[in-house]
């Protein structure tokens, strides 16, 4: 179950017999509960700490997949600013004389 390789399973009858607030108490005593349905996993009742915890390391884990990628396939090719406003009709004098939108 990979993130909740240490989670305790039971079957849905087995949850519906603890309730609701049994669940919610383990959780709150940091176990992971995996709920399952004919064998297989079908939901999980973790603590917020332990949620944000997922959540923290999920975000990780996309900003590594995007470094690699870019070390992947940088060409050591850059563009300068001046020649991307230029690209769009622009330079750094006429972006600083358009008026601010947010006034």
């Amino acid at each position: 179950m990979g993130a909740l390789t240490d989670a305790r399973e039971l079957t849905v009858t087995e949850a519906t017999k603890r309730g609701v607030a049994g669940l919610v108490a383990d959780a709150e005593h940091g176990e992971a509960l995996v709920v399952t349905r004919r064998h297989r996993p079908v939901a999980a009742v973790v603590s917020v700490r332990r949620l944000a915890e997922l959540e923290e390391a999920a975000a990780d884990l996309r900003d590594l997949a995007l470094v690699l990628a870019r070390s992947a396939t940088d060409s050591g090719r850059r563009t300068s600013l001046d020649d991307v406003l230029l690209a769009f009709g622009h330079t750094r004098e006429s972006l600083a004389a358009t008026e601010d939108d947010e006034q």
